[in-house]
Order: structure tokens, then sequence, then C-alpha cells
């Protein structure tokens, strides 16, 4: 997290919040090397899309969509210190 707070380009904190979800994620699934994870600047933000096996997205999810939901907020919480906005958004 450090790491990510002492980013300063809009390009080095998009790198850095893509490794932060790509290695939560890829905790959280049975195949790893299925996750795909892309970070880009949007309108409103930057946007963080995870791709994973569709066998693995209810691992992501969560029940109640807990998991996901905590992902965004600490997502959200890290780039909030930083200036910026994020949306972590699951794409199938």
């Amino acid at each position: 997290m450090l790491k990510m707070l002492a980013c300063k380009t809009i390009k080095n904190i998009c790198r850095a919040m893509k490794e932060f979800v790509e290695y939560i994620v890829k905790n959280l699934v049975d195949a790893p090397n299925d996750v795909n994870v892309n970070c880009y600047e949007g309108e409103r933000g930057m946007i963080v899309e995870v791709r994973v096996n569709p066998h693995d997205i209810g691992k992501v999810v969560g029940r109640k969509g807990n998991t996901i939901k905590a992902l965004r907020t600490i997502s959200m919480m890290i780039c909030a210190r930083l200036g910026r906005r994020v949306r972590v958004e699951i794409i199938e």
C-alpha cells in the first residue's frame, strides 16, 4: 500500500491499482491463471475491469456481494487518499 501512496502520475496509480486488485482476486479464485485485470482512465476516474473464469465469478462476488463490495471499498479508500476515483467492475 505504501507503494500506491507514493505514486504521483495517473499511469503509476493505475498500474498499482491493477496489481493490487489482481493480487486479491488471484488469491480468491480456483483458476488464478484465468484472471485478467485491466485498468484505464475513464471520464469520471479510473476503471478497473476484472475478468475471471466463469466458474469463479461467485467467489469474487461472494455471498450477497460482500466480497466484491469489500474490494471496491478498499480500492475507493486507497484512491481517495490519492485524490482519484476508481470503479471496480467484473466483466463476464
